[in-house]
């Protein structure tokens, strides 16, 4: 992909853009002071004028945080230094900015002032292990207060790759301000909700410096696969936009397809059908109108249907049967994409490889914390992180993999991956990821790749949750705020 500004770079990455921007004429002091001006401007767009300690820590975070002060000094600011360590100590950069302060300096101690504002340059995205001593008492304290505080790069205690704090003690903050490109921390859980708003500087590393880099992860956005959105031509009838289907379950467990069902004819599929038991015909038929319905009892007939579908959704109250295994089994040799959601995953939890047999690079599959537990017993969430379990799966069934959460992760085969940051807590309720396969079904049924399909589905669920967010909502709620969630796409097309 070209760069779209939406890259996230690993902490690793960061530190060779650094050394590469060195190498290309541009001195890591003057990236230091281009980092410290951008924080400064920043916070004096934000804050009036008032008594400001910068927590310089024993690194180029530090570094960064010696450039803040004497910035906002120079500005009429009341601020002061407080050291972790040794100021002496420092090295390169942050002992040329340290010695360029001219400012007070004091020893991160209880008996110092009281600002109202303080300035996190303790630590940056490159720790490696929990906060401990005064670095550990201060996050504690001022945790509880994160409108009071600045962070550089990232709030200190949290790990820049993962996401996590390292230990009990992390900051917080209600400003970040990080530089050339967000890592993960800034995208995933809980690193998210402890950056406050993120702000991402230019800092002057060369763009060269950037493209070098073997980038893999996006933040998730219209910019990512907007152009290969297939809007209709002028002269577009509905069976040019794509036939999905949804495969209902029995009697008494249809809902959740018309919820799919609803959502793959709002994303814009043409036709849906609802391919339902004979039991639940009626059950179905009560509820339908634009959506058409087609019995489908056993894996032969639903095949048979599916020959016509370009995409087609099974799982969604499913039932974990050995019959909805077969189902699954004979949709994969037919030509429809498929999403994988629910039901037709967990059936397949102690068949994991006749799963895997089955799904190809055209398939999407949608699990949820517990479903890719269960499928994926042996890639550790907890020492991979979300993004490289998601990239391992994805590797493993050889099709796209949609991790479902707050910080939901889209993984190609390839190794590519996007976190998506639309959505509302409202979203966590019943029936909300049957809308998700359901959307992720119209833009495959219109031609998207998985990965596309997934990409945008995972953004437009979660934008149309913005849009209807609020005590009350519920997953009926979602597919009727689509179109408001479609448009702005729709409007920016035209202009192309």
């Amino acid at each position: 992909m070209l760069s779209t500004g939406r890259e996230i770079i690993s902490v690793a990455q960061m530190r060779a853009i650094d050394a590469r921007a060195a190498e290309l004429g541009v001195p890591t002091l003057e990236l230091m002071e281009n980092a410290g001006a951008a924080v400064a401007e920043q916070i004096m767009a934000r804050f009036p004028k008032q008594p400001t300690a910068v927590l310089c820590g024993p690194g180029d975070n530090g570094g960064d945080g010696y450039v803040v002060a004497r910035r906002l000094k120079r500005n009429g600011w009341p601020v002061w230094v407080e050291t972790l360590g040794d100021p002496r100590a420092l090295r390169r950069d942050a002992a040329e900015m340290a010695a360029r302060w001219g400012g007070e300096s004091l020893r991160v101690s209880e008996d110092n002032p009281t600002p109202e504002l303080f300035v996190d340059a303790l630590f940056g995205a490159g720790l490696t292990r929990p906060l401990e001593g005064e670095a550990a008492r201060l996050c504690r304290i001022l945790s509880r207060t994160p409108e009071r505080v600045v962070a550089i790069d990232l709030p200190s205690g949290l790990q820049g790759d993962l996401g996590k704090p390292l230990g009990e003690a992390c900051m917080r903050a209600a400003l970040t301000v990080t530089f050339v490109r967000k890592k993960p921390a800034h995208v995933l859980q809980p690193g998210r909700s402890y950056c406050g708003e993120i702000v991402v500087a230019d800092i002057g590393a060369p763009r060269e410096a950037l493209a070098e880099q073997d980038i893999r992860l996006w933040e998730n956005g219209p910019e990512l696969w907007a152009e290969r959105v297939p809007w209709p031509a002028i002269d577009a009838h509905k069976h040019a936009r794509g036939h999905a289907m949804v495969a209902s379950g029995g009697a008494w467990r249809t809902g959740a397809a018309r919820l799919a069902a609803m959502a793959a004819l709002r994303a814009g599929a043409g036709l849906v059908t609802v391919l339902s038991p004979k039991d639940a015909l009626a059950e179905n038929a009560a509820h339908l109108t634009a959506i058409m319905l087609r019995e489908a009892d056993d894996a032969e007939s639903l095949a048979a249907a599916a020959r016509t579908a370009g995409a087609v959704v099974i799982g969604p109250a499913a039932g974990v049967t050995p019959l909805t295994r077969a189902k699954v089994a004979a949709l994969a040799k037919t030509a429809a994409k498929l999403v994988l959601d629910a039901d037709a995953l967990t059936a397949f939890e102690d068949d994991r490889q006749d799963l895997f047999a089955l799904t190809r690079d055209d398939h999407v599959l949608t699990p949820h914390l517990g479903e890719f537990k269960r499928i994926f017993p042996d890639i550790s969430l907890l020492e991979d992180g979300r993004v490289d379990a998601a990239r391992k799966a994805a590797q493993r069934a050889g099709a796209v993999v949609l991790l479902k959460g707050p910080d939901t992760v889209v993984a190609a085969p390839d190794g590519r991956a996007a976190l998506n940051t639309t959505g509302a807590p409202f979203l966590a309720t019943a029936g909300s990821g049957d809308v998700l396969a359901g959307i992720i079904a119209g833009f495959l049924a219109q031609g998207m790749s998985a990965f596309d399909a997934a990409c945008a589905g995972a953004w437009v669920h979660g934008r149309a949750g913005e849009l209807a967010a609020g005590p009350g909502l519920i997953a009926e709620d979602l597919p009727a705020a689509l179109p408001a969630a479609l448009e702005p796409l729709w409007r920016a097309a035209r202009l192309l």
